[in-house]
């Protein structure tokens, strides 16, 4: 199975991080997780990007706030679907991030998710690479119909 690349621009990205692993964690879905700045540590995060492919990434999840550079950046060097992660800060509320995340040039996308939406990226990633796995396509499925009875059970407690 390939691995999921998970890349905070900080450290302070952790709380997301988190929510990344710990839903890649329940599919069993391997992973690496890393702090490299798109502005910071450029070569870092792009000498990771570069040789994603042959170290066996399948996706490559960037979580970064503010500028949020980060996921374009990665995407720059390399062919692998990659996901941005946009973080809240206490400045404008996230809205700084997901717009630098979103606002891709032709040519160069980033897969979106809202901000601080670290489970729903490990999701898609996930989902990503269950193309050619079918045990994890599986997990993903019946974690969906496990989602659905739940709600279906709040409808009926509900409606008695």
């Amino acid at each position: 199975m390939k691995k999921v690349g998970i890349i905070m621009g900080s450290d302070s990205d952790m709380p997301i991080a988190e929510k990344v692993r710990g839903q890649l964690d329940k599919y069993g879905v391997p992973y690496e997780m890393h702090i490299y700045s798109a502005h910071r540590t450029p070569k870092e995060a792009k000498e990771f990007s570069e040789n994603a492919i042959s170290n066996g990434f399948g996706v490559i999840i960037g979580i970064a706030g503010k500028a949020a550079h980060l996921a374009g950046a990665i995407a720059a060097n390399t062919t692998l679907p990659v996901i941005g992660v946009p973080c809240k800060s206490s400045e404008l509320d996230g809205l700084d991030a997901l717009l630098s995340t979103v606002q891709m040039p032709s040519g160069m996308p980033v897969a979106t998710v809202a901000i601080n939406g670290g489970k729903n990226a490990a999701i898609l990633a996930s989902q990503i690479i269950a193309i050619n796995d079918e045990e994890l396509a599986r997990k993903i499925r019946d974690e969906r119909k496990k989602n659905a009875e739940a709600i279906l059970e709040k409808d009926a407690k509900l409606n008695q």
